[in-house]
């Protein structure tokens, strides 16, 4: 086999390194590399201490036999540990909004109104508690959202709601509904980072906003 293929990149990080796994080719050819680039060509990443690995598989469909062949080729070599093997959701892929069609509201919601759009909306502005947005599309607000968010109104759980101050007393998106404000775990240390919530197999979860990437939203 060439070098010239490039089906495995290994690139160094602050806390060891990345494996990122070419996911449009046959596995077979991902692993004859990564075994070869471990035996031959990258011998001297394996001598020294122990050097924490993540695995990126990317959008390729893998079975558990599979993650495992990983691993073992990786695992053989004495000072590599793997910390994570992520892989991403296909079913997770969404199409990018174009910002032609994103609604730009500048304003606050206050308690007891409620600001409704069909398609994607963009507030620049808070709201309160009390105050509720609802929107068809996904909701994005550059502010604090302190009251209620409804995205995908019309039943659409792709769609998200992102915030720059996520402190909301209920979100909902298509018809999942999230949990009680009390019960989430958002503490104070997460305030400087804008998150945004989205529906994955039936539940709402929370994350910070540069995970978004890997939705393929903005």
């Amino acid at each position: 086999m060439t070098a010239a293929k490039h089906h495995v990149a290994i690139k160094g990080v602050k806390d060891g390194l990345v494996f990122l796994l070419d996911d449009t080719c046959e596995f077979s050819d991902v692993l004859e590399e990564l075994n070869h680039k471990l035996e031959k060509t990258h011998q001297q990443i394996l001598t020294g201490p122990i050097i924490h690995v993540h695995v990126k598989l990317g959008k390729r469909a893998v079975t558990d036999e599979q993650k495992e062949q990983v691993r073992r080729i990786i695992s053989q070599k004495g000072n590599l540990l793997i910390q994570s093997m992520e892989s991403l959701d296909p079913s997770q892929d969404r199409e990018m909004p174009d910002a032609s069609d994103v609604k730009i509201v500048r304003g606050i919601v206050r308690s007891g109104q409620t600001l409704t759009h069909e398609g994607d909306m963009l507030l620049l502005g808070d709201i309160n508690p009390g105050g509720a947005i609802v929107s068809t599309g996904s909701i994005y607000i550059m502010g604090s959202l302190r009251g209620m968010a409804h995205a995908g109104a019309d039943g659409d759980e792709t769609a998200v709601i992102a915030a720059s101050h996520m402190r909301p007393t209920q979100l909902r998106i298509g018809g999942i509904i999230s949990r009680p404000p009390d019960e989430w775990d958002l503490s104070e240390a997460f305030d400087a980072y804008m998150e945004f919530a989205y529906v994955k197999h039936g539940k709402m979860e929370i994350d910070k906003i540069h995970h978004m990437h890997r939705f393929a939203l903005l």
